[in-house]
């Protein structure tokens, strides 16, 4: 069986388009994951038994409403998108003393 051919293939893979995003805010969102990262107590659970050869760590997480605007470019013209969405932050502590940023998720 023959593939259909697309006439508007070539245009499509060689379309750019250049996405970016800015936040509103930002510093006090750094301020609230530094926040985060610089928490100085142990609620004790890296002395919970686990497994043996695993070893429980202790987290800190926080949930921060973020909002801001994307800015899309493409060949057909330019869109400005603003957003407003949830994101949480973890942070992780191990041998080291402070809590480290360890990772980011939408919550959308």
């Amino acid at each position: 069986m023959k593939k259909p051919c697309n006439k508007n293939s070539k245009k499509i893979e060689n379309s750019v388009i250049t996405i970016s995003a800015t936040l509103a805010e930002h510093r006090l969102l750094r301020s609230l994951v530094e926040g985060l990262a610089d928490r100085r107590y142990d609620s004790g659970y890296c002395l919970e038994k686990v497994q043996p050869g695993w070893k429980a760590i202790e987290t800190s997480s926080i949930e921060a409403h973020v909002s801001g605007d994307i800015y899309l470019s493409a060949e057909t013209g330019q869109f400005n998108i603003p957003f407003v969405t949830a994101f949480l932050f973890s942070c992780t502590k191990g041998k080291w003393l402070n809590y480290n940023f360890t990772w980011v998720h939408s919550l959308s």
